[in-house]
């Protein structure tokens, strides 16, 4: 399995690390460790490079299986045992780090106001969208919304990570904000982010350390998705 720096430590750039195991037709490589985050939750995969010496790869996409941390290669494949340095493109992770932080602190709002969960969502650095089930949704509730949030934000809330046994985030229902239960059924620990005092939930992406990093933010629209159904765009200034 691939230490996963990522999940403990956001703010890592890069890494030393050993290829345990490849593959040629994929142009892929598996390391022993990584601060390349692999996507998921709506989060997309990290990109950048590794080096072997002076040599650059460009790692242009990131998976997880069973085995750990997959790094697809523009081109080259190096060998098993192969030393390896590499670099995450910061400048975008980090508008990732701040944009699914602003995403939760949205999901803490809307939660307190209806209680409603998430049914979707997605971003981009910079921007997202999140879906939720809300029959109750006043469109002239945008603008309050959106005044409550950065209210919440600007109070500099501390973001806090930890991990919680299986059994035990099961006695938790508060932690799912999403309508159904994607954890998957084999795992074993749960990773919780906690914006705390607004929002505490299961999540494996990246968060900035507090919610003073984010700066101001807009709901950029609000759309019908059918009947008691309503997609919030959110945009990171």
């Amino acid at each position: 399995m691939t230490d996963r720096i990522y999940s403990t430590d956001a703010y890592a750039k890069e890494m030393t690390a050993v290829v345990v195991a490849t593959d040629s037709d994929d142009r892929r490589v598996l390391l022993d460790r990584t601060v390349f985050y692999p996507g998921g939750g709506g989060q997309p995969h990290d990109v950048g490079a590794l080096w072997i010496g002076d040599d650059r790869l460009e790692v242009v996409r990131v998976t997880a299986d069973a085995d750990g941390v997959w790094h697809w290669l523009e081109s080259g494949v190096p060998g098993t045992g192969t030393s390896v340095r590499g670099a995450i493109d910061w400048d975008r992770r980090y508008r990732l780090m701040q944009t699914h932080t602003a995403m939760h602190a949205l999901c803490g709002v809307v939660w307190e106001k209806y209680q409603s969960p998430v049914t979707g969502g997605n971003m981009n650095p910079g921007d997202g969208r999140l879906d939720f089930e809300l029959p109750q949704w006043d469109p002239d509730d945008r603008d309050p919304l959106e005044v409550e949030l950065n209210r919440q934000l600007a109070r500099a809330l501390p973001v806090e990570v930890s991990f919680l046994p299986r059994e035990v985030a099961d006695r938790d229902p508060s932690l799912i904000r999403t309508k159904v239960n994607l954890l998957p059924a084999g795992l074993t620990e749960v990773r919780v982010i906690d914006i705390v005092g607004l929002d505490r939930q299961a999540d494996g992406g990246t968060h900035v350390d507090s919610t003073s990093e984010i700066g101001p933010v807009k709901i950029a629209k609000v759309e019908s998705k059918g009947k008691g159904f309503r997609r919030i765009r959110l945009a990171v200034e």
